[in-house]
C-alpha cells in the first residue's frame, strides 16, 4: 500500500467524577489523517487544514507525526518516508480530545501503512506520546476511547491497565462547544495538589457508581453519580455562565452536565435522542443568553474508535 486515509473521533474525558481514568467516544466530529509513501525517508507534514496555522508543521513537534516517530522507532524501521496530511475538524483546545484524535489518527494510518504489524491494544501507549507532546501529560482518557471505542477505564498508569465497559444502548451524548478557548496546560495548572480525605471518598463513591450505573443500565444510578466534587468545582470558574449552562441541561431532561476534558466544552448524558437534543438546545440558549455563541453535537457511544476509510 501507498496510500492511507484514517479518521478518529472526539471524546468526552473525565466524564465528570472520572478525572484521567474515564473516557468515551462520539460519532463525530474528528480528524482525519491522510499518509503517502515517499522515496526519500523521513516524515514530512504536507499541510493541515482546520487549525489556521497554529500548530506546529515539524514532524517531531507534532502530535500526528510524533506518534509516528515513535512506532516507527520501536519497530526499528529507519529508511521509510511519507508525507502526511492533517484536517482538523474540531477546534483547538476545546476539550473535545483534539490532539488524541490526531494521534490516534496517525498512529492507525501509519501502523496500517506497515501491514497492521501491531494490534489496537499495542497502539496505545504510542497515540499517548501524541498527548504528551500536546498538553505535558501523557493520559489516556482520550486517546484510549479514541482509539479502541466505547467507555474506557483506565485502572492503572504504571503498569498501563485500560478497559471497556458496557452502556446502555440508550443512552446518549449531548456535546457543546462554546466559542472560546482553555488551554489544557493552564486548565492542569490550576488543579490543586492534595485533596480532602471527605471529597476523595465522595468521589470514589459516584466512580463505582457511575460504572455500575452503566453496566447495569440504572440510568438513576447514572443521574446520582454524575457528581465531581474534585476538578469540577475549580475548573468550572475558567467556563463562563458553566452553572447556568449545566443546570439548564438538567431542567431539560438530561442525566447529569459536566465539563468535557479541560473544557471549555461541557457534556450532558441523556435517555434517548429526544432528551439529548432538548438539553443540548437548552445549554445552547443559555450560552446564547449571555453572548456566546456555541456548537452542539448529538452521539451515541461510539463502539469502534478509529476507523481506516480508504487504502491502496
Amino acid at each position: 500500500m501507498n496510500y492511507i486515509k484514517a479518521f478518529a473521533p472526539a471524546t468526552v474525558a473525565n466524564v465528570a467524577c472520572g478525572f484521567d481514568i474515564f473516557g468515551f467516544a462520539i460519532q463525530e466530529p474528528g480528524d482525519t489523517v491522510e499518509i503517502r509513501r515517499r522515496d526519500e525517508p523521513g516524515i514530512v507534514i504536507k499541510n493541515i487544514t482546520g487549525d489556521e496555522g497554529r500548530l506546529p508543521r515539524a514532524a517531531e513537534k507534532n502530535a500526528v507525526t510524533v506518534v509516528m516517530l515513535h512506532l516507527l522507532k520501536h519497530l526499528g524501521i529507519t529508511d521509510f518516508g511519507c508525507e502526511v496530511t492533517l484536517h482538523k475538524n474540531m477546534p483547538l483546545g476545546s476539550g473535545m480530545g483534539s490532539s488524541a484524535a490526531s494521534a490516534v489518527a496517525g498512529v492507525v494510518a501509519m501502523n496500517e501503512l506497515l501491514g497492521n504489524p501491531l494490534t489496537r491494544e499495542e497502539l496505545l501507549r504510542f497515540a499517548m506520546e501524541g498527548e504528551r507532546i500536546a498538553s505535558g501529560s501523557a493520559h489516556a482518557d482520550n486517546v484510549g476511547p479514541s482509539l479502541l471505542g466505547g467507555f474506557v477505564v483506565i485502572r492503572s498508569y504504571t503498569p498501563l491497565d485500560i478497559f471497556s465497559i458496557p452502556v446502555p444502548e440508550d443512552l446518549y451524548c449531548t456535546l457543546v462547544h462554546p466559542d472560546i478557548e482553555i488551554n489544557t496546560k493552564d486548565a492542569r495548572y490550576i488543579l490543586r495538589n492534595e485533596v480532602s480525605l471527605k471529597n476523595t471518598i465522595a468521589q470514589m463513591g459516584n466512580v463505582a457508581g457511575l460504572v455500575a450505573g452503566l453496566m447495569k443500565s440504572d440510568y438513576d444510578l447514572i443521574s446520582r453519580s454524575m457528581v465531581d466534587v474534585i476538578i469540577e468545582p475549580v475548573r468550572s470558574i475558567l467556563i463562563p455562565e458553566f452553572n447556568e449552562v449545566k443546570k439548564a441541561a438538567i431542567d431539560n431532561g438530561a442525566l447529569g452536565c459536566s465539563i468535557s476534558g479541560a473544557g471549555p466544552s461541557m457534556f450532558a448524558l441523556s435517555k434517548g435522542m429526544d432528551n439529548a437534543r432538548k438539553a443540548g438546545e437548552a445549554m445552547k440558549q443559555t450560552f446564547a443568553n449571555a453572548g456566546i455563541d456555541s456548537t452542539m453535537h448529538l452521539s451515541g457511544i461510539n463502539q469502534g474508535g478509529a476507523i481506516v476509510l480508504e487504502r491502496n
